[in-house]
């Protein structure tokens, strides 16, 4: 009896799902319409493509080895996960082209490759986030890494939220890695798993690359992240990203104010320069306060919009 019942459960669940699969699509499934059309329901269901790799592509100018297995399906993973995290991925399209052009320069400047902008992507989407472990900015500095590659962290300032000096605090690390590696792939990894991490790894595993390395699964899957986001990036169209080039965010025209003094309120400060405090803070979001006390007399640069920047910034796009 009570096999029967099992069963008899079981049919239940099948037919609900049946029920709920022809409610989705109105119980149109094989039938015939009132109004003689025949729909077929395999027809309406969302179709799902697996995303082709590229035939060769460079990390930081070094092969990426594909004929690998290991190597082919990790990227795979990647690529098709981040080509179906539709809106995530479309928001970094859009931002890409707003932080793109800040980061780009600083990485020439530095002497670093420029696949490292995709590290931003991987680590914060091109944003100002903060992680549960209080990793901060687009570049994702924990507070002593940030101090020790000269950012200012302070109760009224947080440099990690300054996209040029945090992009020339990780151009720091990433180049005393690469003196450390010799090898693009190995500093990319260590950013995410640390050196001594990647150190430790070296030493059992007897391996000095990459592609042969057994790592934890977050800093194994690191470098294929940031890889397919270049993939994606690079030809948004070809993985299903259709965003007119209006639709992408410009970038934002500002003029510069130098401080060093304090400033007792930005909201006068901004009306000031002709904007206000949600502008100014959104231009400068290192200014962590309402205000500056500025003790020690530093000087800060702050950015404040040029006329009409707020309401004209896609006017200029079209």
């Amino acid at each position: 009896m009570k096999r029967s019942r099992g069963i008899m459960a079981g049919m239940g669940v099948v037919i609900a799902v049946v029920f709920l699969v022809n409610g989705i699509t109105g119980f149109r499934g094989d039938q015939e319409s009132d109004t003689g059309e025949m729909y077929i329901l395999r027809d309406e269901l969302q179709r799902i493509k697996s995303f082709s790799l590229p035939d060769t592509i460079y990390f930081a100018g070094e092969r990426v080895p594909l004929e690998n297995f290991d190597t082919r399906e990790s990227l795979d993973r990647e690529l098709n996960t981040n080509a179906y995290l539709h809106s995530s991925t479309m928001l970094v399209i859009k931002r890409a082209n707003r932080y793109f052009p800040v980061i780009e320069p600083i990485l020439e400047a530095h002497g670093v490759p420029d696949d490292f902008k995709y590290i931003a992507v991987a680590e914060s989407n091109l944003s100002n986030a903060v992680s549960p472990v209080r990793a901060t900015g687009f570049w994702q500095f924990m507070p002593a890494t940030a101090r020790e590659y000269g950012l200012e962290i302070s109760g009224e300032i947080d440099e990690r939220y300054h996209l040029e000096k945090s992009t020339e605090a990780a151009c720091r690390y990433l180049l005393k890695s690469y003196q450390r590696y010799g090898d693009w792939a190995l500093v990319a990894a260590s950013y995410n798993g640390g050196t001594t991490g990647v150190d430790r790894q070296i030493g059992i595993q007897g391996q000095h690359n990459y592609y042969d390395l057994l790592l934890t699964e977050e800093t194994a899957r690191y470098l294929f992240r940031v890889l397919s986001f270049k993939v994606i990036l690079s030809d948004p169209a070809s993985y299903g990203f259709d965003i007119p080039a209006e639709h992408l965010y410009p970038v934002i025209e500002y003029d510069v104010v130098t401080v060093d003094t304090a400033v007792t309120s930005f909201a006068d400060f901004a009306a000031i320069y002709g904007t206000n405090y949600k502008i100014l803070k959104a231009l400068n979001p290192w200014l962590r306060e309402p205000f500056l006390d500025n003790r020690h007399k530093k000087s800060y640069v702050i950015k404040v919009p040029v006329k009409d920047a707020r309401i004209s910034a896609y006017k200029r796009e079209e």
